[in-house]
């Protein structure tokens, strides 16, 4: 067997347009969805044209056009969805429920990707609102895709390292902070961090591996799964910079929800989750899972240690 054509629906965004480089890199033909709800917004058109440059091939196609998107996607074998799921981009997760219906009526698809790569939705019914709509949502797609018989591969990506790992975990900045650092609560809970191009490598191993079909892949590297007392620790040995720390306790960090707007109240609990409770590595991969590092050891996934030296 050849490898499957692949299309990318969200091609133009954080973690879809590196979808795209792996998925040109690895060799399978591959095609970008091109909506024409773009509009003039020329930053997303350049990074379409760089993409048929590469050797892409651009498919029209939009979600208020049912038609265009069967005809897409009956031009390969798997879709990847890569739409956003975050309030402060664009949360557009329930618009996969047209592209789930279109993947019903070609009958074609072998594999469908949908838009997850965060903490697992099915892990995440106790979440608090208002951010737990993003993994209801993410249920309700799940659901739909079940219902069809559709096949698919849910990767769990855990914490992006650009939006976790380069601004020690500090909540509404990215970069590192330079004389002070808050913990959440004595900084000792584990989190499964990645970098942005492992994950998209990974997901493109998987879509031909028969081991992820109907099946949740965790991204969860063993030597990226530290605390966030530990990442400051690398932190400041790669700086020789030492930084004061202020511990948050549970309490006092959920009560800052009030005084932040939708998408900050939104990240707030999510951080939550993540810190205090340890949602990401608080449970086993069991039946019905895999973890990708084990699954593919070939590919050479990037420390933190490493990731980090950027910001310096």
């Amino acid at each position: 067997m050849g490898k499957s054509k692949v299309l990318v629906v969200g091609g133009t965004g954080y973690i879809g347009r590196r979808i795209v480089k792996a998925s040109l890199a690895e060799g399978h033909e591959t095609h970008v969805l091109q909506r024409p709800e773009i509009g003039l917004d020329i930053d997303k058109l350049q990074i379409l044209l760089s993409f048929k440059k590469q050797g892409a091939h651009l498919i029209e196609g939009s979600f208020n056009d049912h038609k265009s998107l069967v005809d897409a996607v009956k031009q390969v074998d798997v879709v990847i969805c890569t739409m956003s799921g975050v309030h402060f981009r664009s949360h557009n997760i329930l618009l996969q429920l047209k592209l789930v219906e279109a993947i019903k009526e070609a009958g074609n698809v072998k594999r469908f990707l949908p838009s997850e790569f965060g903490m697992d939705p099915a892990r995440m019914g106790h979440a608090l609102e208002p951010g737990r709509v993003t993994f209801d949502e993410k249920m309700v797609v799940r659901k739909a895709i079940e219902e069809a018989n559709i096949p698919f591969t849910y990767v769990i990506a855990n914490c992006f390292a650009g939006y976790f790992v380069g601004n020690l975990s500090q909540l509404g900045r990215l970069t590192p902070p330079k004389d002070k650092v808050y913990l959440y609560g004595d900084g000792n809970v584990k989190v499964a961090f990645t970098d942005e191009e492992d994950v998209a490598t990974y997901t493109i191993k998987a879509i031909d591996d028969p081991t992820t079909l109907n099946k949740t892949l965790y991204i969860r590297p063993p030597h990226n799964i530290l605390t966030q007392s530990e990442l400051i620790q690398k932190w400041e040995t790669l700086t020789g910079n030492k930084l004061d720390k202020i511990s948050i306790t549970a309490d006092d960090f959920l009560a800052s929800m009030k005084g932040f707007d939708l998408a900050g109240q939104v990240g707030v609990g999510h951080f939550y989750h993540i810190f205090y409770e340890g949602c990401l590595t608080n449970f086993e991969i069991g039946e019905g899972s895999e973890e990708a590092s084990k699954l593919y050891p070939q590919v050479e996934y990037t420390r933190m240690d490493d990731y980090m030296k950027i910001y310096v």
